[in-house]
């Protein structure tokens, strides 16, 4: 196993993943990884996701991701609060979860999703999570991009934390918005794995806990996301060896969720505070593995 956390402007060798790079200007050149692992296929970098998401498009303009996985900013972050463990706490999450209007919004929705459009490959698929903070506007912008809409998941939470105002309906659920590259995509849907958890076809509506204990034991991400979750979609739309994107890394959740499916995976995060605790999620994982 080749485990290492590397560090510098440049990555000096080229990962077996990421390949040579082909004929293009300076700019497309990579940095390097904060975290990489050759054996399982997993990259971590400490980055905007945009520019990062135009070197990887201009070294690899057939496409390089099988499917991406996005949990992106809600916009939540304007003073509002909510319930944790019984008390009343601020939903502030960062400048980055602070919504700067319908428009401007709209338009960072649009600016990563056609990234992500450019570097999947022609008959790859993405999910995107949402409230509806955020949701109609990252559906607007796949159709908009000429993406296909497959299907639009509703993700039920258990335990919700209750409406403090007693003036809405309790907020329990998410959406998870499943869209092929084009309408010309032949995308894969493992539907006998899926149908195998139920023992008939899958509905769009699924009940999944909260992160556990374990999952936030080096820390919780604010907005966190249950590994089973991502499981089930990488389970639904990707094969083992698949090649997993994260545009929206956080804690590592993606990263964890493929490492353990077999998948590998490119983790990219701006907020250089969540790294240690991906990293050292995934150190854990393969502590484990032979």
């Amino acid at each position: 196993m080749s485990c290492a956390s590397t560090a510098g402007a440049t990555a000096k060798a080229e990962s077996p993943l990421l390949g040579q790079p082909s004929p293009s200007p300076a700019p497309a050149a990579l940095p390097a990884p904060a975290f990489r692992d050759d054996a399982h296929g997993i990259y971590l970098f400490q980055a905007d996701c945009l520019d990062l998401l135009d070197r990887l498009a201009a070294r690899h303009p057939e496409g390089l991701f099988d499917v991406i996985f996005a949990d992106p900013p809600y916009f939540l972050s304007n003073g509002g609060i909510t319930c944790h463990a019984g008390r009343m706490v601020s939903v502030h999450k960062g400048e980055w979860d602070k919504s700067r209007g319908p428009e401007q919004n709209h338009n960072f929705n649009r600016a990563w999703l056609e990234r992500c459009q450019r570097v999947l490959k022609p008959n790859g698929t993405i999910w995107v999570t949402g409230t509806h903070h955020v949701i109609f506007s990252v559906g607007y912008a796949m159709q908009q991009l000429g993406f296909k809409i497959l299907n639009d998941i509703a993700w039920e939470k258990p335990n919700p934390p209750p409406n403090l105002s007693c003036r809405y309906f309790t907020h329990s659920t998410e959406t998870i918005l499943w869209a092929a590259k084009t309408e010309k995509s032949k995308h894969l849907f493992n539907y006998a794995a899926m149908k195998a958890v139920t023992g008939k076809q899958m509905k769009t509506v699924w009940t999944i806990p909260a992160p556990n204990n374990d999952e936030k034991i080096f820390g919780k991400h604010p907005t966190q996301k249950p590994v089973a979750l991502v499981e089930r979609c990488l389970a639904a739309a990707t094969n083992a060896g698949d090649l997993v994107l994260d545009p929206f890394m956080g804690s590592g959740a993606t990263a964890v969720a493929a490492a353990r499916t077999r998948r590998r995976c490119v983790g990219v995060e701006m907020d250089g505070q969540w790294l240690p605790t991906a990293v050292k999620r995934l150190e854990r994982l393969f502590g484990g593995q032979t």
